[in-house]
């Protein structure tokens, strides 16, 4: 009897040859790092190196998370992946009204560019590629690390990394949203614009479907949605004038490893194979750079449990092992404690290890995209690019991403599944080991770590503190002209600098913009 797959398409118990009747493996595998990369981006993928291992890390303070980076670099990890509280990723101060209780709980506060520069104090910003989970306010934290590394003495053209900077999902799965759609839309261009002026190495967006597989996308949803936010951003760039191979070999993407590695498999590479048509088809792009889905993995937060937790480090391995062999470009493994609390370092370090041990104990990095030629891998590839082709069909006849999140459409669909996820769990039908089976009478006690709550004190009286001895008028005039920018069809970021260099908090510089351009409201119809 037939089994579904998380998207629910059928696996078969045995495939065969004629899973692959008509099929052209020349067309549709090619070689690696060929069109349509179904094989993977690169020619040698790890045969050369491995990926990145990047390891997502902020709690706290900046001084407290500058020492947790401090020891994943002592440890081994490539790239440093920035975690913001949630008053930062909202574009509100620390001591705003709405920050209370927030501050530093679930990653490192930011309220201006001095922030900043604790935050990487002692990191060379020339050597470490640095990837920030941030969207809405996306453009003020590059901005305050630009500023960082030339204090430094660390010209733009020599920083890489990543910000994430796709508000899109924010609407559809997430909610950190600030402003609406099609202003968000516009900062995202002017993002692009300077980067390619000002930071050419910067990889300007990551295109996220993480967030919503961990609101209960399916495999074929999250793929779907995913991309079609991506063709919404390469629409906004070109409108606004720009080249498609200007921008585009700097995009990137984000996505999820869960426990179901065949399906995660064929997902990745059915993303590559979409994307790569899409970009050489539709968007006439000439550069082969343009054509290539780049993207970072991170495991499935929402698969951790709180019951047993040392069963994460098992879950953590297995979906590893699901994003290495889709071939991703850079990957975080998830602490097994994070169902609990903020990862301890014991905990952030045996994830790291679990990256090395897979890397260097295991013939992973042997040989390039091992499934290739699999009946099984190859015909769920093709199902699941069927799938997410039909789902991005319905979504650019609705007019596009925009339209569709305006109308609640990924937002319903997801939700829908994450019901029926639910139901399957609560009746068994889909088993957690130690949730609703294998589980122990009583749990082991754990101590975890936690924030300490005079965190918010701390940082309240820092700004009390740079407030008191900037130069307020320059602040007030810098942030007169990033509102007038606003208003008009300038480049925001140019005086969005500005006004960071002369101490504006993040805060001051996200109300200019509420001010001008407003704030969103969901629509919860669907």
């Amino acid at each position: 009897m037939a089994r579904e797959s998380e998207s629910g398409l059928p696996i078969e118990p045995v495939y065969g040859p004629d899973a692959l009747a008509g099929w052209d493996p020349a067309r549709i595998l090619g070689d690696p790092g060929a069109y349509p990369f179904t094989r993977g981006v690169h020619p040698t993928m790890y045969t050369g190196r491995p990926w990145t291992m990047r390891q997502y890390a902020g709690f706290g303070t900046a001084a407290e998370s500058n020492a947790r980076y401090r020891d994943l670099i002592a440890h081994g990890t490539t790239g440093l992946s920035v975690a913001f509280d949630l008053p930062t990723q909202m574009g509100h101060d620390s001591d705003a009204p709405l920050a209370h209780g927030e501050v530093g709980k679930v990653g490192v506060a930011i309220d201006s560019v001095e922030d900043m520069r604790v935050l990487f104090g002692g990191i060379p910003l020339g050597e470490v590629s640095t990837s920030m989970t941030i969207n809405a306010p996306a453009a003020l934290l590059l901005l305050m690390y630009q500023l960082v590394a030339e204090e430094q003495g660390i010209g733009a053209d020599r920083l890489t990394g990543t910000v994430q900077n796709d508000v899109l999902k924010e609407y559809i799965a997430r909610g950190t949203y600030i402003f609406p759609p099609r202003p968000s839309l516009r900062l995202t261009a002017d993002i692009f614009r300077y980067c390619r002026a000002e930071i050419p190495k910067w990889n300007t967006i990551s295109i996220s479907g993480y967030h919503m597989a961990e609101a209960g996308a399916s495999p074929a949803q999250e793929i779907a949605f995913t991309l079609a936010d991506g063709v919404e951003y390469v629409r906004t760039a070109v409108a606004a004038g720009m080249d498609v191979d200007d921008f585009a070999p700097r995009l990137s993407f984000f996505f999820v490893a869960r426990t179901t590695i065949l399906e995660e498999v064929a997902k990745f590479r059915a993303a590559r194979r979409i994307w790569a048509r899409v970009m050489r088809e539709e968007f006439g792009a000439k550069n082969p750079r343009s054509w290539t889905l780049r993207f970072h993995t991170q495991t499935a937060g929402v698969q951790l449990t709180a019951q047993q937790p040392e069963l994460n480090l098992v879950r953590v391995a297995v979906q590893a092992m699901a994003a290495v062999l889709g071939g991703t470009q850079s990957l975080h493994t998830n602490a097994f404690d994070e169902a609990i609390a903020l990862p301890t370092d014991r905990s952030a370090r045996l994830a790291l290890r679990t990256q090395q041990v897979l890397a260097h104990e295991t013939d992973l990095t042997a040989t390039v995209d091992p499934f290739a030629g699999s009946y099984a891998v190859e015909r769920m590839t093709d199902d699941l690019e069927g799938a997410a082709v039909a789902l991005m069909t319905r979504v650019e006849d609705l007019g596009g991403a925009v339209a569709a999140i305006e109308r609640g459409v990924q937002k319903g669909e997801i939700e829908r599944n994450a019901y029926r996820i639910a139901r399957e769990t609560e009746a068994g039908e889909r088993v957690v080991v130690g949730v609703n089976r294998f589980r122990v009478d009583e749990e082991e006690p754990y101590e975890p770590l936690r924030v300490d709550p005079a965190i918010e004190a701390r940082q309240c009286a820092r700004l009390a503190e740079l407030r008191a001895r900037r130069d307020r008028r320059a602040v007030d005039s810098a942030l007169t002209a990033l509102k007038r920018a606003a208003e008009g069809e300038d480049n925001v970021l140019y005086p969005m600098k500005e006004a960071l260099r002369a101490r504006a908090t993040v805060g001051e510089v996200c109300d200019a913009l509420r001010h001008t351009w407003g704030t969103h409201v969901p629509n919860d119809t669907f």
